[in-house]
């Protein structure tokens, strides 16, 4: 009969070192990390190993106590501003040493103890986690304001970050299965001070991820719950409006990108939805959001330039025409509808008329035909998405 718990209890003060010198040797955030911070660390190792031998030995859950205590060292650290990742890296190393601890304590006759103390860290690591970090994230709260928070959650809400839930929560935003990937592309980056007032702007209107990604580019998630068309259509409203609040603080012309994606899925949603935004409408205020269904096949053109060389020299040909690009935009926007058309233009229907003959003459495609709304709407929303600029097209 072996006596796994005594070896452990015996190995506290090497095994917390063994850790602590781990963390500070590894993780880039505790590499200068101050001697008092040090310390703490030390003694949060050597009080969580000696309580996790006596509490497994005996099958006791941890107490509240206990729990309370871990929960201050994790405010600790966020009050330090220790980095979210190297947080979690630490947890890890903690989690990964522990396990070493007990393989090279355990001896032949411990396989018992060692089922036991396995299980013991199964039911009650989750809690001492969970605890931890809705402390570090309170800690954090002191550190980080609110806007770099915000947009803190949303890098770790796109990247499935397991911490996110817990920021989310101390910032009152809600979690979701399913995102809008809302990304909204400034004609030309705002500067910073314009910037920082969009994200105070938003935050008292909006309450989900975002933030700038790049000086030209502001990404949110909007969250929505149901797979439903309804839940859709409702989370692209909120996307919407979202997009016309920023392009109405930054006073330049935007494009909206948007893609739908699982939580587990969104990096490849934001890819996609960064893509749309690039070959979208450039507007002064953003009339709708565009999803892949919208501009595929500007996104194929894009993609080919023999293509794309080949819808420019159509665009060439229709700037020798009067008001032919924001023409042939009204018609397809109204379903080739001519009443309707001529009525958003503010122009007599023949005016109308002898516009898409122009068209016709001009480049050889009748606008109203299959052909003509293939090559003609996707020429116009290259023309609209400021393509071919180095060209003067745009």
């Amino acid at each position: 009969m072996g006596d796994l718990f005594g070896m452990l209890k015996n190995r506290v003060d090497d095994n917390a070192r063994r850790v602590v010198d781990a963390c500070v040797g590894e993780l880039a955030g505790f590499q200068a990390i101050e001697p008092r911070a040090r310390a703490s660390m030390m003694e949060f190792a050597v009080v969580v190993r000696q309580r996790t031998a006596e509490l497994a030995a005996s099958g006791e859950p941890l107490l509240e106590s206990d729990l309370a205590f871990i929960e201050s060292v994790g405010e600790q650290r966020g009050m330090q501003g220790v980095a979210p990742g190297c947080q979690r890296g630490a947890l890890a190393l903690h989690a990964a040493f522990t396990m070493r601890e007990i393989s090279e304590a355990a001896g032949p006759g411990d396989l018992t103890d060692t089922m036991r103390m396995i299980d013991w860290l199964a039911r009650q690591g989750a809690a001492a986690q969970a605890v931890y970090t809705r402390g570090y994230f309170r800690g954090y709260e002191r550190f980080l304001p609110t806007a770099s928070r915000v947009h803190l959650l949303a890098t770790m809400v796109l990247h499935d970050d397991p911490m996110a839930g817990e920021l989310a929560g101390s910032l009152g935003v809600p979690v979701a299965e399913h995102y809008l990937v809302t990304v909204v592309r400034v004609a030309t980056a705002p500067p910073k001070e314009c910037r920082e007032e969009v994200v105070c702007t938003l935050l008292q209107r909006h309450r989900v991820p975002f933030g700038w990604q790049e000086p030209d580019e502001f990404v949110a998630l909007v969250p929505y719950h149901g797979t439903r068309p309804e839940h859709r259509a409702a989370a692209e409203r909120s996307g919407l409006a979202l997009a016309q609040a920023v392009a109405e603080v930054v006073g330049r012309p935007c494009s909206v990108g948007t893609a739908h994606g699982r939580r587990r899925a969104l990096v490849q949603a934001a890819a996609l939805a960064r893509k749309v935004s690039r070959v979208a409408p450039i507007e002064q205020v953003p009339h709708r959001s565009y999803g892949v269904a919208d501009v595929f096949a500007e996104l194929g053109a894009v993609e080919t330039p023999q293509v794309d060389q080949w819808l420019r020299e159509t665009a060439q040909r229709l700037g020798d025409g009067p008001e032919l690009v924001p023409t042939l935009d009204a018609y397809y926007r109204n379903d080739m509808n001519r009443l309707r058309t001529a009525e958003s233009l503010h122009i007599h229907p023949r005016t109308l008329d002898y516009r898409l003959r122009r068209v016709r003459e001009l480049v050889g495609i009748e606008p109203g035909s299959t052909h003509g709304v293939r090559v003609l709407s996707t020429t116009v929303t290259r023309l609209l998405a400021g393509a071919w600029t180095e060209h003067g097209l745009a």
